[in-house]
């Protein structure tokens, strides 16, 4: 977990340092610097039923980093629209699918007052990035936005990520919210989802549904851990792409397994969609 010591340089107009902030959270899950007492408390409430926490989120930015390989490399996709984008950190999604395709096309979208602060320069670092500030919940709003500035063509594919994000929707209205999405973009586009999961086997369910209550419960108020059922409801009109839904480690892992994954590395899922 990283060093109490540790918060951001200055802290930015707007931000509430007394209430824990997703971004802020997920940030100090993977050793960053933006994130303030408040955040690592939550990790190390949830840290008292689940040790390997932060394997969570490294499990999930991992996927992230294949996925759009992926894409750029296999697809030719070449418009992201990135729900979500948190903090940066090494290997965003622009820096990973923009080295494959120099002429690809990224819009993060964030309402985080953090990320708004610390991380709009350094995601909108060249021509093809933009940052756009909207609740990733509210797609029709999103994708208003979108379009209304003219940055990507969706009569083209498009690739949509929600990546670490779903877990953080309370309702049950998740599948409606995608489905707004993927009726937005033309067939041939891609959605790629990781997603908190309970395996529902004895072992593991027990781990997950320990760490949901923490999540909740805790300053941040979010983390719902949902079943295989409930996240394939959650790729509507897709067709999965080899290997399906699967536990985020196993998405085509860069190499050999040599050690077996830990029980908190067993709750988180992804997948990627391909509409039809």
């Amino acid at each position: 977990m990283p060093d109490a010591s540790k918060a951001p340089s200055s802290t930015p107009v707007g931000v509430d340092t007394t209430r824990a902030s997703i971004a802020r959270v997920y940030d100090a899950a993977l050793n960053g610097k933006d994130n303030f007492e408040i955040d690592r408390e939550v990790l190390r409430q949830v840290a008292t039923v689940a040790p390997q926490v932060n394997d969570l989120a490294w499990s999930n930015r991992n996927f992230l980093i294949r996925a759009c390989r992926f894409l750029a490399s296999q697809t030719g996709i070449t418009q992201y629209l990135d729900c979500g984008s948190g903090l940066p950190t090494a290997e965003n999604t622009h820096q990973v699918v923009q080295r494959l395709l120099p002429e690809a096309k990224v819009v993060y979208i964030d309402n985080d007052p953090v990320v708004l602060a610390h991380g709009r320069a350094l995601l909108e670092e060249n021509e093809n990035t933009l940052f756009i500030s909207a609740d990733i919940f509210d797609p029709d709003t999103v994708i208003a936005q979108v379009k209304e500035e003219g940055f990507l063509d969706f009569d083209q594919p498009i690739a949509v990520i929600q990546n670490g994000t779903l877990h953080h929707y309370i309702g049950d209205d998740g599948p409606q919210i995608m489905q707004k999405y993927v009726d937005a973009v033309v067939p041939g586009s891609y959605t790629v989802i990781a997603h908190f999961f309970d395996p529902e086997t004895p072992e593991h369910s027990e781990v997950a549904r320990k760490m949901e209550e923490k999540f909740v419960h805790s300053p941040m108020g979010s983390g719902v851990f949902r079943t295989r059922k409930q996240l394939l409801e959650l790729f509507p009109d897709q067709e999965l792409v080899t290997p399906g839904l699967v536990l985020c480690d196993d998405w085509w892992p860069d190499g050999p397994r040599v050690k077996p994954l830990n029980q908190v590395e067993e709750c988180i899922a992804g997948g990627v969609g391909r509409k039809l």
